[in-house]
């Protein structure tokens, strides 16, 4: 019995932590296992059913952590395949008007090049974007540069390396350092077939963790910079790279309402990118969000390149018309307040470094 309390105990803390506005890695750290929280969750009341031979104790985390997984489940459940969709496809195919993309973190010890050239082949998307190359990578994927005259490199041996190639032609293109010095991201046009203009933003910021930085202060500044951009230019405009968040956290549904952009992936499936070695803990950290007037031709998480992640493909299509049949989430003054005060906290930290910087 001792060993259910504890089990129950466990699921129920890692439940509550997330609850926590707190940025640092330990507390956002479940923000990224809920599928794995509650699947411990059901493992813990069946056997709490099994063998907790009626004690009070256990009928009462029972019901605790019924819960708990009901909590879990309202989190989770817009992006399985039962949920409502959140973007349409379209009715009929437009060329002109069609985008198709390719992102994938490579891993910079991943020395299996052949493996992304392939899906590039396999595949022929109109983008690619790499994330954690270096220069190796990019001398390799240099067998693409026929197909995909333009490109946005920025090579770095830090993991945060990143390289966009394309077939269509970029415009007004420029690597940013939005919120740290080292953490490069890509803004750009692309330009249609039809003519029409598509801002892009590539971004990878850094992830909440012991290794990197100890808050998730920088990561959720820089997905809120980028959605107040997009929501300032309101423009035809595609989000997409590693964001080192999963699609379901506080954190990247506070830049949805922000920015105003729409996932692909509610009402379609959870798209696990993220440990592409390790089955039982995958969650959905490489994301595509996208302006309402776009339609979704397709999206697919593809096969492993030797990689932690598995790259993930994506079609879609620009209709004007499509952004009238799009419920949009607001956002509202507690998101305004939320926005301000991340923000402010990576402007104390940066105060922070100065400081200590001269004072050295």
């Amino acid at each position: 019995m001792n060993t259910i309390v504890v089990m129950m105990g466990v699921s129920l803390l890692a439940t509550l932590l997330p609850m926590l506005r707190n940025g640092h890695w330990m507390i956002r750290g479940f923000d990224f296992p809920r599928v794995q929280i509650l699947s411990f969750q059901a493992i813990t009341l069946i056997a709490a059913i099994i063998w907790g031979n009626g004690h009070w104790l256990i009928w009462t985390g029972a019901l605790l952590t019924v819960a708990a997984m009901i909590y879990q489940l309202v989190w989770i459940l817009p992006y399985l395949p039962i949920g409502r969709k959140e973007v349409r496809e379209p009715e009929k195919a437009n060329a002109d008007n069609e985008i198709s993309l390719i992102s994938s973190n490579v891993l910079t010890p991943n020395r299996n090049s052949d493996a992304l050239i392939a899906l590039v082949d396999q595949y022929k998307p109109d983008m690619l974007l790499t994330l954690e190359s270096d220069k190796w990578w990019e001398d390799k994927l240099a067998v693409l540069d026929d197909d995909y005259p333009y490109q946005v490199k920025q090579p770095q041996d830090n993991l945060y390396g990143i390289h966009l190639y394309s077939r269509l032609p970029l415009e007004e293109a420029e690597i940013r350092f939005r919120v740290e010095e080292d953490i490069p991201s890509i803004v750009a046009y692309v330009i249609l077939p039809s003519g029409q203009r598509v801002r892009l933003y590539c971004v990878h910021p850094a992830p909440p963790s012991p290794t990197e930085n100890e808050k998730s202060d920088e990561r959720d500044a820089e997905l809120v910079l980028v959605g107040e951009e997009v929501k300032e230019r309101n423009e035809p405009a595609l989000v997409f790279g590693d964001m080192n968040d999963v699609a379901w956290s506080a954190s990247t549904r506070l830049f949805k309402r922000v920015s105003g952009l729409l996932d692909p992936r509610i009402g379609r499936g959870l798209f696990s990118t993220f440990h592409a070695k390790i089955p039982l803990l995958r969650w959905p950290l490489d994301h595509l969000f996208h302006s309402d007037d776009f339609y979704i031709c397709s999206i697919k998480r593809l096969p492993g390149i030797g990689s932690d992640h598995f790259p993930i493909f994506a079609r879609l299509q620009y209709h004007p018309q499509a952004e009238n049949e799009y419920v949009i989430s607001q956002m509202d003054e507690e998101d305004r307040e939320r926005a301000e005060e991340t923000k402010q906290q990576v402007d104390d930290v940066d105060q922070r470094i100065a400081v200590d910087a001269a004072k050295a």
